[in-house]
C-alpha cells in the first residue's frame, strides 16, 4: 500500500529531494501492485464480490478509501477532481464514466457508484478546501450527482426493477477515516458510531438503510464496511498515541493534471485536477493559488514546487501514443496557465510528464522532445 505520510526531513527538504522522493514512492507502489500477492488478493476479492466499484472524490490525499476500507488495491475505481466536483454533462467526464460502465456490463457486473464529500468532525478549517471548507454546500453537490447518475444509467433505488448501476452518497469524516452513508429517506449510517464488535449487525442494518440495493451488491459493500471498522479502530489508537496525527493543514507542494494518481494517496502532498471540466483552467489556477499559499506561509519551503501531468493507458501501440499525446497537451495548457496569471510562481515550477501502464500502475517517464 502507498506511503501514508511524507517523513518530516522529506516535507521541508529542497525541491530536487523532495521530487526524487515522490517518484521512488510511485515505483514502490508500481512494485507492491505488481506483486503476486497483491495480484491473487484482487483475484480473489473479484471473485467473492463481482460488484464494480466507482468512487468520486475529492483531490485531497486523505480521501483514500482503499485503505479506509481495508480493500486490495486496483478494486476501486477512482474519479478524483478538486473539491469532488464533477459535473456529469462534462464531455469528458461523462465519455470516461460511460466507458467504464459499459466494460463492467459486458463482463456481466453490476456498478456501485460511491458518491463522496469530506469533512472534519473536530475542526471544519480541516474540512474540503475545494468547498471553502462548507460542508453542507460539499454534501448537496453529492445529491445533485446522485440524480444525474440516475438519469444516465436509470433505476431509482425504489420500486421496480432494481438498477444495475447504484448511486450511493457517502461522507467521509477525516478525523476518523470513517464513512458515513446516506440512505433514501435521509436517515444515515456513520460507522465512526460503531465499533468493530458491531461488524455482525451490519447486514441488517444496511438493508434498512438501503432497500433499494440489490442484495447481492449489499453484500458486496458489506467488505468495504467491516474493513472501515477495523480501520476506525487502527486510525483511533494512531492517533492517540501521535498527538501530531491530526495536522493536517494544507502542506502541497504538488500540483498533478490528468489521471493515475492512486499512488499519491499521501496527506498534505499533492493537490489533484481530474481533466473533466470544460473550465480546465479554473482548477488548475485554485490549486497554484493553494501552493502559494502554502509557500508564503511558511507551510513549505519556497524554492519550487512540482507540476506533474499524468495519462494512463491500457494497451501499446495507439492506445499508449494518445496518452503521450494528452499528457504532453494538459503539461502546456498547465504551465502556460500558470505562467500567465503567477509568472513569479511559475519561474519555480519543475515540469514533469508521465503515462502509467494501468496494468501493472508503472510510471513511465517522458521526455522533453516534441510533440
Amino acid at each position: 500500500m502507498p506511503q501514508r505520510t511524507i517523513p518530516d526531513h522529506i516535507a521541508l527538504a529542497p525541491i530536487g529531494e523532495r521530487i526524487d522522493w515522490v517518484f521512488d514512492l510511485a515505483r514502490r507502489h508500481a512494485e507492491a501492485f505488481a506483486s503476486p500477492g497483491a495480484w491473487l488478493a484482487r483475484q480473489r476479492h473479484l471473485a467473492q464480490h463481482p460488484t464494480a466499484i466507482m468512487v468520486l472524490k475529492c483531490m485531497d490525499g486523505r480521501i483514500n478509501i482503499p485503505v479506509a476500507t481495508q480493500t486490495p488495491p486496483g478494486i476501486i475505481q477512482p474519479f478524483r477532481n478538486l473539491g469532488g466536483i464533477f459535473d456529469l454533462g462534462w464531455p469528458h467526464l461523462g465519455e470516461t464514466l460511460v466507458a467504464h460502465v459499459d466494460k463492467v456490463i459486458a463482463a456481466g457486473r453490476a456498478g456501485l457508484v460511491m458518491i463522496t464529500y469530506h469533512f472534519s468532525k473536530g475542526d471544519p478549517a480541516r474540512g474540503c478546501a475545494g468547498f471553502h471548507y462548507r460542508t453542507d454546500d460539499a454534501r448537496a453537490h453529492t445529491f445533485q450527482i446522485r440524480e444525474q447518475v440516475r438519469a444516465l444509467f436509470g433505476g431509482d433505488g425504489g420500486g421496480g426493477d432494481l438498477p444495475t448501476i447504484f448511486p450511493l452518497v457517502c461522507g467521509f469524516e477525516t478525523d476518523a477515516d470513517a464513512l458515513v452513508l446516506h440512505g433514501e429517506d435521509g436517515r444515515t449510517l456513520s460507522l465512526a458510531d460503531l465499533s468493530p464488535a458491531d461488524a455482525d449487525s451490519l447486514p441488517q442494518r444496511l438493508a434498512a438503510l438501503l432497500p433499494g440495493m440489490p442484495a447481492a451488491m449489499r453484500a458486496d459493500l458489506l467488505p468495504l464496511l467491516r474493513g472501515n471498522l477495523a480501520h476506525i479502530a487502527e486510525t483511533r489508537w494512531q492517533r492517540a498515541a501521535d498527538a501530531r496525527a491530526l495536522d493536517i493543514e494544507h502542506r502541497e507542494w504538488m500540483l498533478c493534471v490528468g489521471r493515475g494518481f492512486d499512488w499519491l494517496h499521501t496527506p498534505n502532498l499533492a493537490l489533484i485536477v481530474g481533466p473533466y471540466s470544460p473550465n480546465l483552467e479554473g482548477p488548475i489556477l485554485q490549486a497554484a493559488g493553494i501552493v502559494r499559499a502554502n509557500m508564503e506561509a511558511g507551510r513549505i519551503p519556497d524554492d519550487g514546487f512540482l507540476l506533474l501531468t499524468s495519462v494512463p493507458y491500457e494497451e501499446i501501440g495507439v492506445d499508449r501514443a494518445r496518452a503521450v499525446l494528452k499528457c504532453r497537451f494538459l503539461a502546456r495548457f498547465a504551465a502556460d496557465a500558470i505562467g500567465r496569471h503567477d509568472p513569479d510562481l511559475a519561474a519555480r515550477m519543475t515540469l514533469r510528464r508521465a503515462v502509467l501502464n494501468w496494468e501493472t500502475r508503472a510510471m513511465e517517464m517522458l521526455g522533453d522532445e516534441a510533440p
